[in-house]
């Protein structure tokens, strides 16, 4: 490490960066993200609603999977297989709409017909497709940020969601023991991979500080991340297994969220919203032992 950070536990870098625009569809790899106080810049910013108005995700719809955003420079831009794209411009929504996420009421905006009926006949039931409302303060679980405010968009409860690549390296190898084939982390939905620590230390991390253009980033991990089914779903098919959930449980069972099945690390934005996160800057943390 440089002279930004002491001698500390724990160091590495940023391997990897995901931005996932629509909550639960495929996410878009980047080389660099703006960090804002909610997480990435546009990261949940839409999210699919039933006819009733209730979040859909993958667990019900793995074929969520298959839609692939790309990120423009005033638009995101969705694909799917035997699809039309669909165009959403950043700054145009169409009429306010009341959504429920987590059993939780979330003022939103509809983003209209023409994506209603995309996601519609895509999946294959009535959907509507709504855009965060940045007026609404919709603020992760001060149980476990201890008391910090940290608002969030369409994610399911945190801004940020991190985990390694020895974390992934290690569940690879206790797949491939088992005879299965490796997963990419791409399964796991996180945002930020950290290379250089060892298997799930970010499950021990206190304050995770990074080097960014001589400015200074603190994330920190607050809650381990229960997993649905969702890293059964195959990213590149949309079929669904169960080797990994199974591999996981004989492992990853928490004591802290009552023997949930958890991986990575849900985190959020201590300090430089506003600044832009790249691959390759390094990183630095203690270790806290609980």
């Amino acid at each position: 490490m440089s002279s930004f950070y002491p001698q500390s536990d724990v160091s590495g870098t940023i391997a990897r960066l995901f931005v996932y625009p629509v909550k639960s569809c495929a996410g878009v790899e980047v080389q660099e993200a703006l960090l804002t106080e909610t997480g990435l810049d546009l990261d949940r910013a839409w999210m699919v609603v039933d006819a009733r108005g209730e979040f859909v995700t993958q667990r019900s719809q793995p074929r969520m999977a298959l839609i692939r955003p790309q990120i423009k420079a005033s638009e995101v831009v969705l694909r799917a297989p035997g699809m039309l794209a669909l165009h959403l411009g950043l700054d145009i929504v169409e009429a306010p709409a009341n959504v429920t996420l987590w059993g939780e009421a979330v003022p939103a905006w509809d983003m209209g017909a023409v994506a209603a009926q995309w996601f519609s006949d895509f999946l294959g039931q009535p959907c509507r497709l709504v855009r965060f409302d940045p007026d609404h303060q919709r603020l992760s679980s001060m149980r476990w940020t201890g008391g910090i405010e940290a608002p969030n968009q369409f994610s399911d409860g945190f801004p940020v969601l991190v985990c390694s690549e020895g974390s992934m390296q290690d569940l690879n190898a206790r797949l491939a023991a088992l005879g299965h084939p490796a997963v990419g982390v791409e399964r796991f939905r996180p945002n930020v991979v950290i290379a250089g620590v060892q298997p799930h230390d970010e499950d021990r991390l206190d304050v995770i500080r990074l080097e960014c253009d001589a400015a200074e980033v603190h994330l920190r991990p607050v809650k381990p991340c229960a997993r649905c089914p969702i890293p059964d779903v195959d990213p590149a098919t949309g079929e669904t297994g169960s080797a990994v959930g199974a591999t996981l449980r004989t492992y990853r069972q928490d004591k802290r969220l009552d023997g949930a099945i958890t991986f990575g690390m849900n985190s959020i934005v201590l300090l430089g919203a506003g600044t832009v996160l790249r691959v390759g800057q390094r990183l630095a943390a203690e270790l806290r032992f609980d």
